[in-house]
């Protein structure tokens, strides 16, 4: 198993929670992003950076992973993606998305991106607050635990 992070729009602070559990319990985690960005030197941590484009590191990210690998996003389509293949996927919020809530999501998703191609002004995601981080944290000790136990 790996943990695949779509770091251009991770929060720092979840950033910092999965390199904790990565070189706690000795799990590969790479990061795929459109922009450099610092992270630890570990021989665990990687960082891949791709070039610029809608949804280049999303590809990219779906194109390595493998079944039963960890995914960390907020993006649905690529939650979605990862999910079909095979990956568990985690929100930098601490909601898992698996086959059962990912339909609702994406339509959530379309529904909102055809009110703003109308000119209809969305509210965007609410600031990441340290309850957000602790919820992210629990969560992934939680399913990092489940997933260790059964491989």
């Amino acid at each position: 198993m790996q943990i695949w992070i779509d770091a251009d729009a991770c929060p720092a602070e979840a950033k910092d929670v999965l390199f904790k559990a990565a070189r706690r319990i000795g799990l590969r985690l790479t990061l795929v992003a459109n922009q450099p960005m610092n992270y630890p030197k570990s021989e665990l941590i990687r960082f891949e950076l791709v070039k610029a484009g809608a949804d280049v590191a999303d590809q990219r990210i779906v194109e390595l992973l493998k079944d039963g690998d960890l995914v960390v996003t907020a993006d649905i389509p690529l939650a979605a993606d990862a999910i079909e293949k095979g990956a568990i996927v985690i929100d930098p919020r601490g909601d898992q998305l698996d086959k059962n809530n990912i339909g609702s999501r994406l339509s959530t998703r379309n529904f909102l991106a055809e009110f703003r191609a109308a000119g209809i002004q969305t509210a965007g995601p609410p600031p990441y607050t340290p309850k957000d981080k602790q919820n992210f944290a629990n969560r992934l000790d939680k399913l990092l635990t489940k997933l260790l136990r059964v491989t």
